[in-house]
């Protein structure tokens, strides 16, 4: 902690990193070939809001933004309000790139506005296991880990999460401290 923190009585927020996002991307072909699991066609990301005007300008630039270019690839765009008041903003397109970058879009116009530190996280949809496979990325260490949720509660099949981080974690910025590794059950996607 240094003087700042001390006398303002906080740390200041880490910058997402964004760009570790497209490594998701290169490794599709190890998820189809080697895992068999597919895109579901569905990511989101979620971020904080703030009450501030500037903040909901360029929250309506970024959401203008987007629809445009998932309407231009054939996607479509939603957006909802978690019960803990996060935003989502939920892309459905059959191509994991499109996702990607829609997502990327997102991040990169909240970070260039000043809002980067709003950022909590994406999540990417997979099929082809047993129970639905999500990579969740962490936008602030810039790192990517699979969640599986088992259907029934708050539980997850953490063995199964262990066994894709073993296998991607040569190809994907996997986050190595499982504490991190946050489950987001209830994602509108």
């Amino acid at each position: 902690m240094g003087v700042r923190d001390v006398l303002f009585g906080r740390k200041k927020l880490s910058e997402p990193q964004a760009d570790r996002l497209f490594a998701l991307a290169t490794a599709a072909v190890t998820l189809e070939t080697d895992l068999r699991l597919t895109t579901a066609g569905k990511a989101a990301i979620t971020f904080k809001p703030l009450s501030s005007g500037d903040f909901t300008r360029v929250d309506n630039d970024t959401d203008t933004l987007v629809r445009a270019a998932a309407q231009s690839a054939g996607g479509t765009v939603d957006r909802t309000t978690d019960s803990f008041g996060y935003e989502w903003v939920s892309i459905s397109d059959p191509d994991l790139e499109d996702q990607v970058t829609a997502v990327h879009a997102v991040a990169s116009e909240l970070t260039a506005q000043g809002f980067g530190a709003q950022l909590l996280a994406a999540a990417f949809a997979f099929t082809g296991g047993a129970q639905p496979v999500y990579w969740i990325y962490g936008f602030k260490r810039g790192t990517f880990w699979p969640f599986i949720p088992t259907g029934d509660g708050q539980n997850r099949d953490n063995a199964t999460e262990l066994e894709l981080k073993a296998k991607l974690e040569k190809e994907l910025p996997v986050e190595q401290d499982l504490t991190r590794w946050l489950g987001l059950f209830d994602a509108p996607i």
